[in-house]
């Protein structure tokens, strides 16, 4: 990190953050964990009226929402989540005043651009583009998503939360309908192998094999976003998500401590509420002596998904992408057709290792110039690998993006790697690199992380789990805490929560 850099955050962390104290006075809740579920949770406790302390164990909070120099000097690169589709579109982050503290997104475009190895894309983007770049199957691909994009507004606050009975039932039922499908099987509304492809990219996103029931359910969520408002990044990096939340956090009277690692409930101080952003592992560790007997049985058959192995690039000039298309994109999905990327996500599954693994890749220097030094760019990268799995996949990743790309390699100037224990050492709550926060098929889609009246209530009064491995799961929208934060406030303290954007 630059010097000019390091002074503001140094800076902001000195006026907003305390050091770890362990005598603290009592609170109405405390929150451990700042990712943005564990930020969501305390700005919704912060927003009724109670004291808030949100503790986190690394020197700089955000959790998967973090940015560094991790190559060369002057190169910030996202360390875990780069794209934010859901982010700029999540119903609670919706109702916040973040561009207040300095949020802003940049949209490509193209929010992801599909190539093929007989010089044909496919591309996310508007719907009419979409279709228009999709052939023979331009009809059937409008008819399917035309009328989810419609109908998005009305059900994306039940999409986005627990098991419950939807505003719009038959809306709801008309996305159920396809969501609920494996992807493979979706994929038999369309004969053009693109359409396929495109959609088999969409629903890797899901971290697990492709003929599993519901994979289609984050494809066509994150199509619908795509036709609807794209796939922004923010600029700056992801840290800047992270920076905005806890802004405004302590803006309304929170209380912020850095490197506080928690590892048992003794170390808190006295609250009324308790909510932790990790997942059963942690639990289990930190409060597992509290737990009842049932509860910790569930926890402990609480399943993870894939891991993944993510790449950062210095480069001294953009990835060369034979296909126009993908220099317009954000995102660019490297797997050829639904078959090659099927058997990718099937291979780790199973505790293999592709030979041409399914890769994910974002060029957020394309678009936001802050990123790298003039004229030249940063690149981010992961493929899915076996939980747990210490294997280095830097060539597998790097021929794949050469096979689209050819002439990359000459313009790495330096790379930055981590494997699925480095993922976990940098963020626990990535168990053997699952980003996820735990595998989110059939079995533990509306049951995790156990069978309970409220996924958020642990078997303890007063303590609960805001992370993803509760509904609805992974990614950057706060939903999780936000639905965690409102049953505390119900259970504990009688108290409404704040109204999501659309309610």
């Amino acid at each position: 990190m630059r010097r000019d850099e390091f002074l503001p955050t140094f800076f902001y962390i000195k006026i907003f953050f305390s050091p770890p104290r362990m005598s603290t006075p009592s609170y109405d809740a405390v929150i451990v964990g700042s990712g943005p579920n564990g930020l969501a949770a305390a700005i919704v406790m912060q927003q009724a009226g109670l004291s808030v302390l949100l503790l986190e164990g690394n020197r700089e909070i955000g959790g998967g929402l973090r940015t560094a120099e991790l190559t060369l000097p002057g190169f910030r690169h996202d360390i875990s989540s780069a794209i934010h589709p859901l982010a700029a579109a999540s119903p609670f982050f919706q109702t916040l005043p973040l561009a207040r503290y300095g949020l802003e997104y940049l949209t490509p475009p193209v929010a992801a651009a599909h190539p093929f190895d007989d010089g044909t894309t496919a591309v996310a983007a508007s719907l009419a583009d979409t279709a228009h770049s999709l052939g023979l199957d331009a009809g059937a691909y409008q008819r399917l998503l035309g009328p989810l994009v419609a109908q998005w507004p009305n059900i994306a606050n039940d999409v986005l939360a627990p098991l419950h009975f939807p505003r719009h039932p038959l809306d709801m039922a008309r996305f159920g309908r396809s969501a609920l499908l494996p992807a493979t099987v979706l994929a038999r509304y369309f004969t053009d192998e693109k359409t396929k492809g495109l959609l088999a990219g969409m629903a890797a996103h899901a971290s697990q094999p492709l003929s599993n029931l519901t994979t289609s359910a984050i494809a066509l969520v994150l199509l619908i976003a795509a036709h609807r408002g794209g796939w922004p990044l923010p600029k700056g990096g992801s840290q800047a998500i992270a920076d905005a939340l806890v802004a405004h956090f302590v803006t309304l009277g929170g209380r912020v401590e850095t490197g506080t690692y928690v590892r048992s409930l003794a170390q808190l101080p006295s609250a009324r509420a308790v909510l932790l952003d990790v997942t059963p592992a942690q639990l289990l560790q930190i409060a597992g002596h509290s737990l009842s007997s049932i509860y910790q049985w569930q926890l402990r058959r609480y399943r993870y998904g894939m891991g993944v192995f993510k790449i950062d690039w210095a480069l001294a000039e953009p990835i060369p992408f034979t296909a126009l298309e993908c220099t317009r994109a954000g995102t660019v999905h490297l797997g050829n057709t639904m078959a090659e990327i099927a058997a990718s996500e099937q291979a780790s599954a199973r505790g293999q290792h592709a030979a041409q693994p399914f890769v994910l890749l974002a060029q957020q220097s394309r678009f936001d110039a802050t990123r790298a030094p003039a004229g030249q760019h940063t690149a981010w990268a992961y493929c899915h690998v076996p939980n747990g799995s210490r294997v280095d996949m830097t060539a597998a990743i790097e021929r794949q993006v050469e096979r689209f790309a050819p002439g990359f390699r000459a313009r790495i100037l330096a790379r930055h790697t981590f494997d699925t224990a480095q993922l976990e050492a940098h963020n626990p709550n990535y168990v053997g690199g699952d980003i996820n926060g735990g595998l989110l098929d059939i079995g533990q889609l509306f049951t995790r992380p156990a069978l309970r009246a409220s996924p958020y209530r642990t078997s303890q009064r007063g303590l609960y789990l805001c992370s993803s491995a509760t509904p609805p799961g992974g990614g950057v929208h706060g939903m999780c805490g936000y639905y965690a934060a409102r049953r505390a406030l119900r259970d504990i303290f009688r108290l409404p929560a704040p109204p999501l954007h659309g309610q």
